[in-house]
């Protein structure tokens, strides 16, 4: 049976910031800086969150379908770590405003970077079970960074340091059924790897903190036996030669730099100047997004497929080995195959162009953002958001785009703006 992946979009929010404007204004060590290899991010306006990013992504591909597969559509599955409630799943957000039908599973994963991968194996192996024979699964993974100044603080002197340019926004929607036109799985062929390990955690709503260093380390000991593991469920495979491409969770570039240096150098007999060709061809690809977006948690490893999909050469097959990665941990190497139809599936939601369109913000505007982002802040009961705040950002996409308009005693509503 083929399973895989039917349907793919990339949301990217409404607005970005240049990164280098921005390690200027913090007076960054810009040689350090130039090793995140990241050129600009988006930034969650106070009128954006994970519902309006994920049904933004997910919109494109629902209104693509016919009713009769509109309504094969059984399961959401919302995969975070921005969420703004204990026990409410964004998962009814999305089903309400994306007009699914009733009999469908509703729910949300929560496991740091890795909970997109593991929505996405979970939906696959719904299609594969055949417990409902044509059905479909929505997998929505969406995060974002709300770096938030609090009144007389100095946004300078908190932890953010270099994690604040590389820290972005966004959200992944991918269609799996039994029909992967955009990505066909290879079933069986996952390795997947995790311990306990204290590196990135989120120990209240709206911050972030951990050991930098560690998680390097920690990233670094799961891709390698991650792959490991993949290796023994797969005869013959070959690092430098099985996979066309290779899509990786993407903190920064210069992460995927060291990791995929490793791999070529306890698998291959490669000089540096051949591992630094092979990463350009193989692995570039798949950073072009994240370059642009940042780190989005969740959704990383899918961002850097598409970004693969959309930007690789695929006249002929190709075969794309993925590595996930989530802090605390538990990381996953699978692969699949993706053809020409299936970049031009991808290529059809013009994903760079939604990109290009987002609104540039001013160092002024981003810090304005950063004080204004307190007002939706896990935990708000009531508000009316400002909607002209940044006014020019909303109509940005030239298409109508879904906002967050007001929180009433906790619910969330929301409005089309075109």
């Amino acid at each position: 049976m083929t399973v895989g992946i039917e349907a793919l979009n990339v949301y990217a929010g409404a607005a970005s910031l240049d990164v280098f404007k921005l390690a200027e204004y913090r007076e960054l060590d810009m040689t350090r800086f130039q090793n995140l290899l990241m050129r600009e991010k988006s930034v969650a306006l106070p009128y954006e969150d994970p519902v309006t990013y994920g049904i933004n992504a997910a919109k494109p591909i629902i209104d693509a379908l016919s009713e009769e597969d509109r309504n094969k559509i059984e399961m959401v599955i919302t995969c975070t770590e921005s969420s703004f409630d204990f026990s409410k799943s964004m998962s009814t957000y999305f089903h309400k405003y994306l007009g699914l039908k009733n009999n469908c599973r509703l729910f949300e994963l929560k496991n740091a970077c890795y909970s997109g991968v593991a929505g996405l194996q979970m939906a696959i192996n719904f299609i594969l079970s055949k417990t409902s024979p044509g059905a479909k699964a929505l997998v929505i993974a969406t995060d974002l960074s709300r770096f938030i100044m609090e009144e007389g603080g100095d946004q300078h002197a908190a932890d953010w340091s270099f994690a604040e340019p590389s820290s972005g926004a966004g959200a992944v929607a991918v269609l799996v059924s039994d029909q992967p036109r955009v990505f066909q799985i290879d079933v069986g062929a996952n390795g997947y790897y995790g311990y306990e390990v204290m590196d990135t955690c989120r120990p209240t709503a709206d911050s972030e903190t951990g050991d930098s260093d560690l998680s390097l380390l920690s990233y670094l000991d799961c891709c390698e036996n991650a792959f490991k593991e993949y290796q023994k469920r797969v005869a013959g495979v070959d690092y430098a030669t099985t996979f066309g491409f290779l899509a990786f969770h993407t903190p920064f570039g210069g992460m995927i730099k060291g990791a995929h240096r490793n791999l070529m150098r306890r698998n291959t007999k490669f000089n540096a100047a051949d591992i630094e060709k092979d990463f350009e061809r193989r692995a570039l690809p798949g950073l072009n997004y994240c370059q642009r977006l940042g780190n989005i948690m969740g959704a990383t490893a899918m961002l850097s497929l598409a970004s693969t999909i959309d930007n690789g050469d695929f006249r002929e097959p190709q075969r794309i080995g993925v590595f996930s990665y989530g802090s605390g941990c538990c990381s996953e190497f699978f692969s699949g195959v993706t053809t020409a139809e299936g970049q031009g599936i991808v290529r059809s939601m013009k994903i760079g162009e939604q990109l290009d369109r987002r609104y540039r913000l001013s160092i002024d505007e981003y810090r304005q953002i950063l004080s204004q982002s307190r007002s939706v802040r896990f935990g708000t009961r009531n508000i009316d958001v400002d909607g002209s705040f940044v006014k020019a950002a909303r109509k940005a996409q030239g298409r109508p785009t879904l906002f967050l308009s007001r929180i009433s005693d906790y619910h969330r509503e929301y409005e089309w703006v075109s």
